[in-house]
């Protein structure tokens, strides 16, 4: 069983809680002239301080409360038998009083440190000079002051996140839906010609001896059946919204970037005279891709190349990562047999396009696809 890793403090708050590290240096400093036991008493009450510091990103509930109230009374001690500019200490406790989201929790902890910072100053009032006293009021309305700021950002941040989140169940339920009517109107459109055109080719299969004649006829019949149908489907394709290349390139790009992967674009992404339907079975491929590169492939840049001749269109995806070497195991094996690799293949068939999967010269994975570039329609939905 792997080790988890120790953290200092969360990732996700990044170099933040490092900088504030920066202001124990004054209550180190406040410790100058002290010597012996109390200089050590000091020394281990800031340590204690920082561990408080530490352990407030990674408690909550009851456990958070236990902490920062021990991180008060460090401060009282400290304020009491060293000096009073350990006070400013008191920005640590007003930030984490901020992250208190239920509100009676949140006032309750404010009184507590509003109690606590009038009391240290009215103990004080006989050792600490008036302009002492102008100096410190300031800074003690700012640490009553800095929880609102702290809890109102906070909310703002939850808020967005819960927005997020409902804007993706949102655009999950849109495709179901999405989904479930076209599963309809297919099952209405073509249903019925389906079992036409099945009912009439068991019937030529025992008129062609019987009665040439007539399976012709009906053989002309399931011919015009067939093109109406291809007619049929054509209309209810042009219904949906079709995704362009160039609009999944956009959505891609946001999704490496947040991988912190480098694209590098290379073509025209607009394929001018490619019909919807082909971008929006290659925009599919293109979305499967690089969500595979993103999960899989460790890489760190990624090259998409879009090219078309005079009969095909071809897009390649390649990445700098793992390959497709032995190493990569049952995840790699799940990632080229999966459903999302047979899923684009069989999107691909449909416009009788390809796709191959290779090992990339100097490492990484090439992923190629290709599909015709012309297909014209006749008069009566004919491909050709």
């Amino acid at each position: 069983m792997a080790r988890k890793q120790f953290r200092f403090f969360p990732q996700r708050f990044g170099f933040f809680p490092y900088i504030w590290l920066i202001y124990l240096v004054f209550p180190v400093l406040n410790l100058k002239g002290y010597s012996g036991f109390k200089l050590m008493a000091g020394y281990a009450l800031v340590l204690l301080f920082l561990v408080t510091y530490r352990q407030l990103y990674w408690q909550e509930g009851k456990a958070f409360s236990a902490w920062l109230g021990l991180q008060i009374l460090i401060i009282v001690v400290l304020f009491i038998l060293y000096s009073p500019y350990n006070l400013y200490m008191g920005f640590f406790t007003s930030n984490f009083i901020g992250w208190y989201s239920d509100s009676r929790r949140f006032w309750r902890a404010l009184t507590v440190f509003a109690g606590v910072l009038i009391a240290l100053i009215l103990l004080s009032l006989a050792h600490i000079q008036g302009t002492e006293i102008l100096f410190l009021l300031p800074f003690i309305m700012m640490m009553l002051v800095t929880p609102f700021g702290i809890r109102s950002m906070n909310r703002r941040r939850l808020l967005e996140r819960e927005l997020d989140q409902a804007n993706e169940v949102i655009r999950q339920m849109v495709k179901r839906e999405e989904r479930m009517r076209i599963a309809r109107d297919l099952h209405d459109t073509m249903g019925h010609t389906l079992s036409l055109i099945t009912l009439k080719s068991q019937l030529v299969e025992k008129l062609v001896v019987k009665n040439p004649e007539r399976a012709q006829a009906e053989a002309r019949e399931i011919e015009r059946t067939s093109r109406a149908a291809l007619r049929q489907v054509r209309e209810l394709v042009s219904e949906m919204r079709a995704v362009s290349v160039a609009e999944e390139l956009a959505e891609a790009a946001e999704m490496l970037r947040s991988a912190e992967i480098a694209l590098e674009v290379d073509g025209d992404a607009a394929l001018p005279g490619v019909s919807d339907l082909t971008q929006n079975i290659l925009s599919l491929c293109i979305k499967e891709a690089i969500t595979n590169i993103v999960k899989h492939s460790g890489a760190d840049r990624c090259r998409i190349g879009i090219g078309m001749t005079a009969g095909e269109v071809r897009i390649t995806v390649e990445d700098n990562g793992v390959g497709l070497g032995q190493d990569r195991g049952a995840e790699e094996a799940e990632r080229q047999g999966g459903n999302g690799m047979k899923g684009m293949a069989e999107r691909l068939s449909l416009i009788d396009g390809s796709l191959t999967l290779a090992s990339r010269a100097g490492g990484g994975t090439l992923l190629t696809v290709v599909t015709p570039r012309v297909v014209k329609d006749g008069k009566d939905g004919e491909t050709g």
